[in-house]
């Protein structure tokens, strides 16, 4: 066989250092999150409060740079920011009184993991696309490898049945040992059989090394979460923490690309804070808006009511608007975000 000598591009996001960060350091934090939960249990609710207050809460925050922080994007958004809140508090109240809390941690459950495989989706289709060659995987291949092995987490997540979910009451599916086996299989062979593809695509000199180190990482992060550990909450820390930290950077490279070319008058503000130059200003002014939003929340809450289903209702439907809202603003496939992130058409993406 003739030795192929065709350079091989890395396909950065940005560069090495932010790229390294983006896939390896937010994949390692997250694991390693989870793997002191488990070696500390005393330590879970520091490792918590670090989470929510330096990741959780201003990745929910960031969301909105993309809604409402310029008139011309709070104009395309409304429906977003105006008619869906008050439909997602209505909807989240009335299966907390129809079925009762663990209605509630039970969706967030499952929901929270959709979110973040369906995130990872996305991310892998942009690093596809970011590699410069030719992908000529199967459709088939492409999303089982993405998706066959966070089926076998969940699965196993729900077959363990827990009782509790961060400290709530918690209703899983169950299903028969036997499927369980089915999707551990199927998710080894989808591991394999890309494994296969990409080393035959590396002897034709289309390898993409960020696509691949992403996917390894992907795998390292759902297999650790949700299976590795046995502990649901610990488990959860894992991928909350690497989901938050991976959303963070990507959503301010979007914004960094969006205003490369400097200020930009019909959206100062964004614009102005968006810039290279201003990125401790940027996380900053989020975590001041998040300690913000959030100190206010809780002081309302505490005034009004302590108990539990009032708080459970107004942060669960924060997350369930946030998971709504990504799912509508971050389709790759639409030529705007292609463009912010100077990709070229994907035709197999979200």
């Amino acid at each position: 066989m003739t030795a192929v000598t065709a350079p091989i591009h890395p396909g950065w996001l940005r560069n090495a250092h932010f790229d390294l960060t983006f896939v390896v350091g937010a994949a390692v934090l997250g694991i390693a999150s989870g793997l002191l939960v488990v070696a500390r249990p005393d330590l879970f609710g520091l490792v918590l409060v670090l989470d929510l207050w330096l990741l959780g809460y201003h990745h929910v925050i960031a969301t909105y740079t993309r809604l409402c922080f310029d008139i011309e994007s709070a104009k395309a958004n409304r429906f977003l920011l105006v008619y869906v809140p008050p439909l997602v508090i209505a909807g989240v109240a009335l299966a907390y009184f129809t079925f009762g809390a663990w209605m509630i941690a039970s969706v967030y459950l499952y929901w929270q993991w959709w979110h973040y495989t369906r995130q990872s989706y996305g991310v892998g289709q942009v690093y596809k696309k970011k590699s410069g060659v030719s992908f000529t995987q199967s459709d088939l291949l492409s999303k089982a490898a993405i998706y066959a092995l966070p089926l076998w987490g969940i699965i196993h997540r729900s077959n363990q049945a827990p009782e509790t979910f961060l400290g709530m009451e918690v209703k899983v599916f169950i299903l028969p040992a036997m499927i369980e086996t089915i999707a551990g299989v199927l998710a080894a062979v989808s591991v394999v059989w890309w494994g296969i593809d990409r080393w035959r695509a590396r002897q034709r000199g289309e390898f993409a090394p960020m696509h691949a180190l992403y996917m390894l990482s992907h795998w390292a992060v759902f297999y650790v979460g949700y299976v590795v550990i046995a502990n649901i909450d610990a488990g959860w820390i894992t991928l909350n923490v690497w989901h938050n930290a991976q959303y963070l950077l990507f959503v301010w490279l979007f914004n960094t690309n969006r205003f490369s070319k400097g200020v930009d008058e019909r959206a100062v503000f964004l614009s102005t804070i968006s810039q290279r130059k201003n990125i401790v200003a940027y996380f900053g002014l989020l975590v001041a808006i998040a300690a913000i939003v959030y100190f206010s929340a809780a002081t309302a809450l505490s005034a009004v009511d302590t108990s539990l289903p009032l708080i459970l209702l107004v942060y669960q439907a924060i997350n369930f608007h946030h998971y709504i809202v990504d799912s509508k603003i971050w389709k790759v496939r639409k030529k705007p975000i292609q463009e912010t992130l100077r990709l070229t058409t994907i035709d197999d993406a979200q």
